[in-house]
């Protein structure tokens, strides 16, 4: 196998990196041909490097040619940032071809050893050679941390996080998944531009930290006319804020800035858990026939669904017909991730028997919901209003996953096995696997046990 060596060049035990200067960018840059140490006997060291200093050089280059020609268009300011971005990028690169971390000047001199500066400054001697072109200086930036961080502003390093950085993390969403993670994402950084303005975000300080962590503060207490938010949301959105900051100074070779959203966060007191339904309140209000008359008929079957299988509402909505086994000695659902769409958990992939009421409402819809498939926000605001003008939330605080947490506990009160409760909730399981977690009948049988009466008409209300 022939051996990688592009640009390099192995001299006096060292490899060197070696690249002409292509032609098209000879009247930005005089070098004909750029040579130098990489100070490394390792091949596989030196193709990092010298990987580093290509797309250094790519990117300075860019930034020269954008310098005498885009930047003066039309679009100027928008051109420079991007100018400025490059040569900012490049100086990150360039450091990391060099064999160092891009640190910021005033960071170098507050923490770095005297041994580090030391080698910084010879290396730039070395590479300077009496010279004081832009070459040259670009060099000296690099490795001394001069380079001027480019104006990139809260909300455009915002959108190079969701299209770049954290790029990966959506490949496997739907397309509603990826809607929904971005407003999650996004609310926060709003907040913050609402508060400070959209500033460069490397000029973000400790102080606008602590004014954002001030303001989140008075949004915890409880005013006359408000309602309090809870801790959990105000540390969702103060990390998310933080983690877009710590990413993009990754991103453009920052790693060591400090964040200033750095440890702050909130005790939660009281943690408002979701309660169940009671199984007398379900019987009582929910399996009455006809009290979902005039609702989408897709709908009231999910809710349905929902009552024997402890299924999130998202889990039954986006089923598909392959999903749903009716023909089978065990009817049953089977939820696992799909093309375009993850799931919560590896924990959640499961096969759950359909049985009572969640069986009837399957039976109806073999195909699935197609109505409600990834339109999360739909069903959750159809399903809210019709139970809150039906009357059939208790009180205040339960919701649409109070039929997952009265699923839980009837099957903790029939003395269900725990792993088969993890199992069929989809919660992990510390556990070392034994098994398959029991078959099918098995799993069908104990879930007989808690199974709800239901009158059939029911299914005839429409």
């Amino acid at each position: 196998m022939q051996l990688d060596t592009r640009n390099l060049q192995f001299r006096a035990g060292h490899w060197h990196y070696n690249r002409r200067v292509p032609s098209r960018y000879a009247a930005f840059d005089d070098r004909e041909r750029i040579r130098f140490s990489l100070k490394t006997t390792s091949l596989d060291t030196a193709r990092e490097r010298r990987d580093a200093l290509i797309e250094a050089d790519n990117l300075f280059w860019a930034s020269l040619a954008g310098i005498n020609g885009d930047a003066a268009g039309p679009d100027g300011e928008k051109a420079q940032r991007v100018v400025a971005q490059r040569r900012y990028e490049a100086a990150g690169r360039r450091a990391l071809g060099r064999g160092f971390t891009y640190v910021p000047a005033a960071e170098l001199a507050e923490a770095a050893e005297i041994r580090e500066i030391i080698e910084r400054v010879r290396t730039v001697d070395a590479q300077d050679r009496g010279r004081a072109s832009p070459v040259e200086r670009h060099e000296a930036e690099a490795v001394l941390g001069g380079a001027t961080p480019p104006p990139v502003t809260i909300s455009e390093a915002f959108e190079v996080y969701c299209t770049e950085i954290a790029a990966d993390e959506q490949l496997a969403k739907s397309e509603a998944q990826k809607r929904l993670w971005r407003k999650t994402k996004k609310r926060g950084v709003q907040y913050l531009i609402d508060l400070i303005g959209d500033k460069p975000i490397l000029l973000i300080t400790r102080q606008d930290a602590h004014s954002y962590y001030n303001w989140w503060r008075e949004r915890l207490l409880e005013k006359p006319g408000r309602k309090a938010l809870t801790a959990n949301t105000a540390n969702r959105d103060i990390g998310n804020v933080r983690k877009l900051f710590s990413e993009y100074c990754k991103f453009i070779g920052e790693e060591r800035r400090s964040n200033p959203f750095r440890n702050l966060s909130f005790k939660e007191k009281f943690k408002a858990d979701v309660p169940p339904f009671e199984d007398e309140w379900v019987r009582s209000k929910f399996l009455v026939p006809g009290i979902f008359a005039r609702l989408n008929e897709q709908a009231w079957h999910i809710l349905y669904a929902l009552i024997e299988t402890g299924c999130r509402p998202s889990e039954i909505a986006n089923l598909l017909e392959e999903d749903i086994i009716l023909d089978h000695d065990v009817p049953h659902i089977r939820i696992r991730p799909k093309r375009n769409r993850e799931i919560k958990t590896a924990a959640s992939i499961r096969e759950i028997p359909l049985v009572g009421v969640s069986l009837a409402a399957m039976k109806k819809f073999p195909r699935g919901f197609d109505h409600y498939r990834d339109k999360p926000d739909l069903l959750s605001a159809t399903l809210m209003k019709a139970l809150k003008v039906r009357h059939l939330f208790p009180t205040p605080q339960h919701k649409i996953y109070s039929f997952r947490h009265s699923f839980e506990k009837r099957m903790l009160e029939a003395g269900i096995d725990h792993d088969l409760r993890l199992t069929l909730m989809g919660h992990t399981n510390k556990r070392p696997a034994y098994g398959d977690g029991g078959s099918l009948a098995y799993r069908r049988d104990e879930l007989m046990k808690i199974v709800h009466p239901f009158d059939e008409n029911a299914f005839n209300s429409h």
